[in-house]
């Protein structure tokens, strides 16, 4: 029984964003791949802004999963509505446009999550006609363009967002050739953990290596499923990390894979 001078408090409403569809484009293969641990906040998005222009974005939104999936609801409802004014013109600077669009992003995280919340995000823009991908590494974990056996890593080019409110993040430039792949992966790949050993960077970079991919989907399952298979490996530390209530020094995480292949066919529109 409530007494009469309780109040009853009342939740915000948290939001989750709509779910990411994977463009069809006939000379652009697109592809994610995700594992959720219902902890973390992974979330990605694209958004065509032209019949040649692929606006994405891969986040790793900090806290627990209701807020985190509140905040990345925030981020793409900014995204979709303020991307075509920075970038929907077929004229507009795409380096300028990503920037502001980075800075604009930012404020949302902060806004929405009422203070300092550290959102890592690559968010990039891709011309799939050129080739030129104009991008923002916020904190990010490094990404990789993989063309036949050469792999371009791009590393962070800033702070992760939710930060500092008039952070800036100037965009960088790379080129993806044709049959070239653009591979994201989430922090939760890169620190995923058998026993005190952790995936990392290398082994991304080694599983890249492996084999050529036929395909953006090809792409995602292989990085994923061997990261997983690397988490199950029984530990060498003994059978102590297996002993009930004991707790490991890593935390699970979400672990997502996202891959832009330009189709090798494109080459002749170059």
């Amino acid at each position: 029984m409530k007494l009469f001078f309780e109040r009853e408090t009342v939740k915000p409403s948290l939001r989750m964003p709509h779910p990411s569809v994977l463009p069809e484009k006939p000379d652009l293969s697109v592809s994610a791949r995700y594992k959720g641990s219902r902890i973390g906040g992974d979330y990605y998005d694209f958004f065509p802004l032209s019949d040649t222009r692929m606006l994405f974005l891969l986040s790793d939104v900090a806290g627990k999963r209701d807020q985190a999936l509140h905040i990345a609801a925030a981020v793409q409802d900014a995204m979709r509505e303020r991307a075509p004014e920075f970038l929907g013109d077929p004229d507009a600077n795409l380096a300028v446009g990503v920037t502001n669009l980075a800075l604009e992003l930012n404020r949302v995280v902060m806004q929405t999550a009422g203070g300092v919340h550290p959102a890592p995000t690559f968010l990039a823009c891709l011309d799939e006609q050129f080739g030129l991908m104009h991008y923002v590494s916020a904190g990010h974990t490094p990404a990789f363009i993989k063309s036949g056996s050469e792999i371009t890593q791009l590393d962070p080019t800033g702070l992760p967002f939710g930060l500092f409110s008039h952070a800036t993040h100037d965009s960088q430039v790379s080129v993806a050739q044709p049959g070239a792949s653009i591979v994201l992966v989430s922090k939760g790949v890169v620190e995923v953990a058998a026993g005190r050993n952790e995936f990392g960077v290398e082994r991304v970079l080694k599983a890249l290596e492996e084999l050529p991919f036929g395909s953006a989907q090809d792409a995602c399952h292989h990085l994923l499923e061997t990261a997983v298979k690397f988490a199950e490996q029984p530990s060498s530390f003994g059978p102590q990390f297996s002993i009930p209530g004991f707790r490991s020094i890593h935390e699970p995480n979400d672990m997502t894979v996202v891959c832009l292949m330009r189709m090798a066919k494109s080459a002749a529109a170059v």
